[in-house]
């Protein structure tokens, strides 16, 4: 696996924004807007392939029970 080592733009930008000091519920109340916007964005995702697999409750349960 190739590894990746320059920031993008939007890494750059945040490294600036955020030059500063921060406390501990400043840090923690970032982390929670990106968790729950990646969060958001896989829930999305998932629902798209749910819906286009056309996966049941059934198919989970199976899928969850099964030896495989």
């Amino acid at each position: 696996m190739a590894t990746h080592t320059e920031l993008n733009p939007i890494q750059v930008s945040l490294l600036r924004l955020f030059n500063r000091p921060m406390s501990e519920a400043e840090t923690l109340a970032l982390k929670k807007v990106l968790v729950d916007h990646y969060s958001d964005l896989l829930e999305k995702e998932v629902s798209k392939v749910v819906a286009e697999k056309g996966y049941t409750q059934k198919d989970f349960d199976d899928m969850l029970n099964s030896e495989n």
